[in-house]
């Protein structure tokens, strides 16, 4: 598992080549013209506040490079209709083909049917993937700083806020938060699991929220599926909360959402 990172990259990189052959970044660009999705300011989705502390990014995803298929009935949009009707704040909408059988189609799929902010969950390394979250009704994207360079993560962050999205940098460690700040980062994720072992650390946003400046929404991800450890990590000064896996395993997506989200008496 030690090297996947590099290989979700390593394809990603050969899939982009064969997408710009096909339409090209200045094509793709003038369509933005005719977009009918303009890209929403998701601050005040995921921003917590006393009158709704939890905030839930709820995924849509099919499988995982560690667990396979996760989901053998897989409808992005009712999935997606679901987790609105159960109090999402905003959805997680997994575009990778090949290890999370994504797809960039559910995007403009979900984005006609559901009023809550969209994530493109992505290996973004590129200006094109950017262009084209926003032409298929993205209103932030997913950027990881794990697998970009410094200047890589400013650009693309200037870039995105340029086509008037927002982005969620995820970090797993110090040297990532540096490059997060560094980048000028608002919303800055911690992934629990590290995208090279797979291992899990859920102890990691105590150690690193303190070192995150007071402004930031702080989003956390992975290893989160009960009421008491979204409780826990808001005590720790998380904002959001992203959740994928824990409802993709749920034959009952709206109350296992509302359960995560409000406890066990409100969801009865």
């Amino acid at each position: 598992m030690a090297d996947i990172l590099d290989e979700i990259i390593r394809k990603t990189r050969d899939d982009l080549e064969r997408k710009k052959k096909e339409y090209s970044l200045d094509w793709l660009g003038r369509s933005l013209s005719f977009n009918p999705f303009v890209p929403r300011d998701v601050h005040p989705y995921l921003r917590s506040t006393p009158e709704d502390p939890y905030r839930i990014i709820a995924e849509v995803k099919k499988a995982s490079p560690s667990k396979g298929i996760i989901r053998e009935d897989f409808d992005p949009l009712v999935i997606a209709q679901a987790y609105e009707k159960g109090g999402a704040s905003a959805l997680s909408v997994l575009t990778e083909p090949h290890w999370f059988k994504g797809n960039v189609e559910y995007l403009g799929m979900i984005r006609r049917y559901v009023s809550i902010p969209l994530l493109r969950k992505d290996f973004i390394i590129d200006k094109y993937q950017l262009v084209e979250a926003v032409a298929y009704g993205a209103d932030f994207v997913l950027l990881i700083a794990k697998a970009l360079s410094r200047k890589e993560l400013k650009e693309l962050l200037e870039y995105t806020r340029h086509l008037g999205m927002e982005a969620l940098v995820e970090i797993h460690d110090k040297a990532d938060l540096v490059k997060a700040i560094f980048a000028g980062a608002d919303i800055i994720g911690i992934n629990h699991r590290n995208l090279e072992t797979f291992e899990m650390d859920m102890s990691l946003s105590e150690r690193l929220i303190p070192l995150i400046p007071n402004s930031k929404i702080i989003v956390a991800e992975s290893g989160i599926n009960d009421h008491e450890t979204v409780k826990h990590l808001s005590e720790v000064g998380a904002d959001a909360f992203l959740v994928g896996e824990h409802f993709m395993r749920q034959e009952d997506i709206t109350g296992a959402l509302r359960e995560l989200k409000y406890g066990e008496q409100e969801s009865e």
